[in-house]
C-alpha cells in the first residue's frame, strides 16, 4: 500500500503536483537557454528564471539540475569571483550543451504545440457518439 503520509503523495492528483513535473522537465533545458545569453552563477540563473517569467518559474536550487548538465558535458565553469563572503562560481554553455539545447527548443515546442491543439478541441471531439 502506497505512503499517502509522504510529501510526494500528497501532492500527486493536484495542480501544484502538476506544476512541480512541469517545473522539473523544462529545468535543464531553461539554464541552458540563460546560459546561452551570457556565463552566470548558480543564485542569478535562478533569480534570472523568477524575473524572466513573471514568478511563474521559482526555484529554491538549481544545483541538481546544475550537477546533471556537467556531468553530460552540456556546461562547463567559466571562472569562480569572489563577493563579499562568498565564492560565485560561473557557469557557461559548451558547444555540446548548445546542439543539445538546438534539439530540445523544437522537440519542446512541437509537444507543447500538439498539446495546446488537442486541448483547444475540447467539447468538440466526438460529438457524434
Amino acid at each position: 500500500m502506497a505512503n499517502t503520509n509522504s510529501p510526494r503523495a500528497s501532492r500527486s492528483g493536484t495542480t501544484a503536483g502538476m506544476r512541480e513535473s512541469i517545473k522539473k522537465a523544462v529545468t535543464e533545458m531553461m539554464v541552458l537557454f540563460l546560459l546561452r545569453q551570457k556565463p552566470m552563477y548558480t543564485y542569478e540563473m535562478s533569480q534570472e528564471l523568477t524575473r524572466l517569467t513573471d514568478g511563474v518559474y521559482t526555484f529554491n536550487t538549481l544545483y541538481l539540475a546544475i550537477y546533471r548538465l556537467q556531468e553530460h558535458g552540456y556546461i562547463t565553469e567559466a571562472g569562480k569571483q569572489e563577493a563579499g563572503n562568498r565564492l560565485r562560481v560561473y557557469f557557461k554553455l559548451t558547444d555540446a550543451g548548445q546542439r543539445y539545447l538546438d534539439e530540445l527548443l523544437p522537440t519542446y515546442r512541437e509537444m507543447i504545440g500538439a498539446l495546446d491543439s488537442l486541448l483547444a478541441q475540447d467539447g468538440k471531439l466526438y460529438k457524434e457518439e
